[in-house]
């Protein structure tokens, strides 16, 4: 669903009834199994990359997506800024782009507003990450609210001041590398979950997806079905 964008009701037929699949989507999500999940393959990764399975810095940005005709217009908004109706991802990564924290909103939520649960979720399911680089749209109280509260570093990446037209920034980079990987997944092109918890679980899945991909790179592809059969002599 996730990769194709398919509906619930459009599941393959292979496939148990969709409320049935709907049921576990939404009991994992509930009993912490995909975060779970996904933290532990996202240690992999980084084990696999050489680097500690726990990070010591991340990396902030925001996104805006337009939303499907059935979400609530309780949980959507329109961002005057990138002229954008519909609701806003804000995620913390590591500094190879993996996710660490997540939260969606209104589109119409500053994206002050918007950062402060995703940097205290960091801080506590993270305590390991010690400073946070992020773009000039956080810059402000934010910044003295992140050391006074939870006793981190949050940097702002200010652009060139004669920069024209897109350039990458360092240190913020890998975030914005981490939405193309996201937004390639049909599903997370636009927001279709009437539950903006659940938009934070499809975005693990796709993240999940990303990462088993990345670990098993490299291996020989196995064709499902049963084995050959053996010529006996």
């Amino acid at each position: 669903m996730v990769r194709t964008g398919s509906a619930w009701r459009q599941l393959p037929k292979d496939f148990p009834p969709w409320p049935t699949v709907y049921w576990y989507f939404t009991w994992w999500h509930d009993d912490g199994t995909v975060e779970r999940v996904h933290d532990a393959l996202r240690g992999r990764v980084r084990e696999a990359d050489g680097r500690k399975p726990k990070p010591s810095a991340g990396l902030m940005d925001s996104q805006s997506v337009r939303t499907a005709d059935t979400v609530s217009s309780a949980t959507r908004g329109f961002d005057a800024g990138k002229k954008v109706k519909g609701r806003k991802r804000v995620i913390v990564t590591d500094t190879i782009g993996l996710l660490l924290a997540v939260h969606v909103v209104a589109a119409s939520v500053q994206d002050r507003d918007g950062a402060r649960h995703p940097l205290l979720w960091t801080r506590l399911d993270h305590p390991s990450v010690r400073k946070i680089w992020a773009d000039q749209g956080l810059a402000g109280r934010l910044v003295d609210w992140t050391a006074k509260i939870l006793g981190r570093e949050l940097e702002i990446v200010r652009k060139n001041p004669g920069q024209r037209g897109f350039q990458v920034q360092p240190k913020r980079w890998a975030v914005e590398r981490t939405y193309s990987w996201l937004t390639a997944h049909r599903r997370l092109a636009r927001d279709y979950e009437t539950s903006p918890a659940h938009s934070e679980s499809m975005i693990r899945w796709a993240m999940i997806g990303i990462m088993v991909r990345r670990l098993t790179r490299g291996r020989p592809a196995t064709r499902p079905g049963p084995k050959p059969l053996r010529r006996v002599s």
